[in-house]
């Protein structure tokens, strides 16, 4: 059986000497930053057992935040990525102890956006949300950030002017893009339909704005119907489909600018080929992939975690390291943009 690391190993792979590394493990000395990191790195390299204490004596005097994100949709396949994705990030945080605290909200409510935002708000120091537009939501946050908690919009602007900043798409721009591509598509005359999530969700208005300001100009063949709600939800997006698809035959194209595509993928499958219907979505998932290598759906207008997550987690520290953001703004990421063949 191979003999356990000690710390003389660790002492003669880093090229110093026991007490240093003694010194290293327990914080009973001040050691120079580069020794510590040689320390570290040699206790790595042969799998010493102390590694881990190691690396916490190095971060001992870094400052300590705690970061508090609300999501919705645990279960949703976009959120249950956009979760990892931030638990990588945090991970990957140099310069401070961090500590990131999750809570989901049970439903689009603003009762219970703003219920989960305070009950994270007493554990930590930042807060971020996806959380919907709404006046009860903008006084919660303007309450919190009145007791030193920055807050920051992600994915949907919920309190203009209140919030430190937004993050995410250019929503106008994302539906301009949605509209630009259904118009090169489809050639003949028709109409096309948009689903939104809800009138409360200030990202999807955006959306929908883009897309149809974009028609207007640039696609006088096609004629867009009157905006269906689908609370993000499959199985509303899927009955309305069908019954859309019924009631009107020369339907050409259908853009879903939030949640619940799962449904319109569905109902194509049921009710047209391939690529009779141009199908745009948002958020690249199992389900929508899939979609796309079947040719039922023409694009994805997808968010980039990693990026967002990343630099969500640098302006949450800015945020708190450095005070009070002076001015509420937004920052916009470049969306990922996914086609049959680009996969």
């Amino acid at each position: 059986m191979a003999r356990r690391p000690t710390i003389h190993d660790v002492a003669n792979v880093a090229g110093v000497s026991t007490a240093t590394v003694d010194r290293v493990l327990n914080g009973r000395q001040k050691v120079r930053e580069e020794t510590a990191k040689r320390v570290f790195g040699a206790a790595q390299k042969i799998g010493y057992h102390g590694v881990g204490l190691i690396a916490q004596r190095m971060r001992a005097d870094l400052p300590y935040i705690r970061y508090g994100v609300v999501l919705h949709k645990r279960h949703q396949d976009f959120y249950v990525n956009f979760r990892q994705e931030l638990e990588r990030a945090v991970l990957t945080l140099t310069g401070v102890r961090a500590e990131l605290k999750l809570r989901f909200s049970p439903s689009q409510n603003p009762a219970d956006f703003t219920a989960e935002m305070e009950a994270l708000a007493q554990e930590v120091d930042v807060l971020a949300a996806t959380a919907i537009t709404d006046n009860a939501i903008s006084e919660k946050v303007e309450e919190l950030q009145a007791r030193g908690i920055p807050c920051f919009a992600i994915l949907n602007d919920f309190a203009p002017g209140l919030r430190q900043s937004y993050l995410g798409l250019n929503n106008l721009k994302a539906g301009r893009i949605a509209a630009s591509i259904i118009a090169m598509t489809v050639p003949k005359s028709g109409k096309l339909a948009v689903f939104v999530g809800g009138y409360r969700w200030y990202g999807h208005a955006l959306r929908e704005t883009g897309f149809r300001s974009y028609l207007r100009e640039k696609a006088h063949h096609l004629q867009t119907l009157e905006t269906l709600v689908n609370l993000e939800t499959r199985q509303l997006t899927y009955e309305t489909t069908l019954d859309m698809v019924h009631r009107h035959p020369d339907l050409r194209g259908i853009y879903c600018a939030g949640g619940g595509m799962e449904g319109a993928i569905a109902a194509m499958r049921e009710l047209r080929k391939p690529g009779e219907v141009a199908l745009v979505v948002s958020e690249l998932t199992t389900e929508s992939r899939k979609a796309l290598t079947d040719g039922y759906v023409t694009l994805v207008i997808a968010t980039p975690l990693a990026a967002l997550c990343r630099d969500l987690f640098e302006l949450m520290t800015k945020a708190v390291l450095e005070g009070m953001l002076n001015t509420a703004g937004q920052h916009f990421l470049q969306p990922d943009l996914y086609l049959p063949e680009s996969l």
